[in-house]
């Protein structure tokens, strides 16, 4: 059986679609502005930014914190 988490807002998101739908939004070059971390700065490219994001929980944190800004500022 699925762990059901209904007060998740995250819950059922994987973190390609948190970063696509941040660059998206933002594009890379404001999305390395607002989390400056190099591989949002340096030649970013999602795999890259996947490969770092898994291995590093701080800056998984900042992305999903601004993620959830931006999905509470839409209607």
């Amino acid at each position: 059986m699925k762990y059901q988490q209904p007060n998740n807002p995250l819950h059922g998101k994987t973190l390609e679609n948190i970063v696509t739908s941040l660059v998206e939004h933002f594009g890379w070059e404001e999305l390395g502005e607002r989390i400056s971390i190099r591989c949002f700065q340096n030649e970013p490219s999602l795999k890259s930014s996947l490969k770092f994001l898994r291995k590093t929980p701080w800056a998984r944190e900042m992305v999903e914190q601004l993620y959830l800004s931006i999905q509470q500022d839409q209607p």
